[in-house]
């Protein structure tokens, strides 16, 4: 399945960008990066014979990947033009969520089984919550961190006679 991908990467990225690098990523898909346009796409392995989840998204200021803004499950037996056209789509959904609309988070377009939930609505804001006030306590150090403190002290003051202050010394 990676030789597959691996190949259809690369005529993809070929068609894409004239700019680009193709790698593996670690959970055995290939990323196709255009620096010179700032996205990624990914195509990562289904578990279904001849099928891909191809994913989109932005490459960020210091060169790290952003995650992605759109996904599909795509047909690797289709033609690479075919491919190129969803994947220019995908890019252009990236582009626009770029340029300042809200986060609506990864497009679940075309992904078999999965229904589009139907958006919230906003809810209200709620009103900040006033701050319990302290009950006869303050900040300053209590009496148990006291005890603890001489203690150590005398610990320390312990160590120290039998080291220095004894007989023959």
């Amino acid at each position: 399945m990676y030789a597959q991908l691996r190949e259809t990467a690369a005529e993809l990225a070929g068609v894409l960008w004239r700019e680009h690098t193709v790698y593996r990523e670690r959970g055995g898909g290939v990323v196709i990066r255009g620096e010179h346009v700032r996205r990624w796409i990914s195509l990562a392995p289904t578990g279904g014979k001849d099928r891909a989840l191809l994913r989109a998204g932005r490459i960020l200021d210091g060169g790290t990947t952003a995650p992605a803004r759109t996904e599909v499950v795509v047909d690797l037996t289709a033609p690479v033009a075919e491919l190129a056209t969803t994947c220019r789509r995908m890019l252009a959904e990236v582009a626009a969520a770029a340029d300042g609309s809200a986060d609506p988070g990864p497009s679940r377009a075309g992904r078999p089984g999965k229904a589009r939930k139907a958006p919230k609505a906003p809810k209200a804001p709620k009103a900040p919550k006033a701050r319990a006030a302290r009950t006869g306590r303050s900040r300053h150090t209590g009496a148990g961190s006291w005890v603890v403190l001489v203690l150590v002290g005398v610990a320390v003051a312990a160590w120290a006679y039998t080291l220095f202050g004894g007989p023959g010394y």
